[in-house]
């Protein structure tokens, strides 16, 4: 329900979670089979972490450059204070924009664009950001390799990847 707290996420539900980002197929008798819960538990859970929004959506994890991404770049911003929200709406809606994060510091916004060669970047950055008004100035530093997980969450300590020690339900 939207507007309302979700439940403080006890080890089942990280594991649920941890479960799923490895596999976001799993069916719910192989979630179950994996976290060591019953079917009706794992059915359960699952349907509150959605509910309580924890659990936004299901995804493909793609390689950019196998689909003609192969190009990557932080584009750290300034942005004219109190005008942050009207912004951050428009950058996100520029073709190539993956990632927005507001952010402290020197910059107050870094985004991360995706773009298939270097003209295509040009123009994400000096046309459409740029003709974006209050934004104050850009910079753009190349990504040449990128490690990790998006969306990854920090793993409860004493549970593993198949959530190993959980206790049956």
């Amino acid at each position: 329900m939207p507007g309302r707290s979700a439940q403080p996420l006890d080890v089942v539900d990280r594991a649920v979670v941890e479960a799923l980002q490895v596999d976001g197929r799993l069916s719910v008798n192989e979630l179950a089979a994996r976290v060591h819960v019953s079917r009706a538990t794992a059915y359960q859970r699952l349907g509150r972490l959605r509910s309580d929004g924890v659990i936004t959506g299901f995804t493909a994890t793609v390689d950019p450059a196998k689909v003609g991404y192969d190009l990557a770049a932080l584009v750290l911003l300034q942005v004219d204070q109190h005008r942050w929200r009207v912004v951050a709406d428009q950058i996100a809606a520029v073709d190539g924009v993956q990632y927005l994060a507001l952010t402290s510091g020197s910059f107050d916004m870094v985004t991360l664009v995706r773009a298939a060669d270097l003209a295509t970047l040009r123009d994400v950055v000096l046309v459409q950001l740029q003709a974006i008004e209050h934004i104050r100035s850009t910079q753009t530093v190349f990504v040449l390799d990128e490690r990790g997980r998006a969306g990854a969450v920090t793993p409860v300590p004493g549970v593993t990847g198949d959530a190993a020690g959980l206790p049956r339900h």
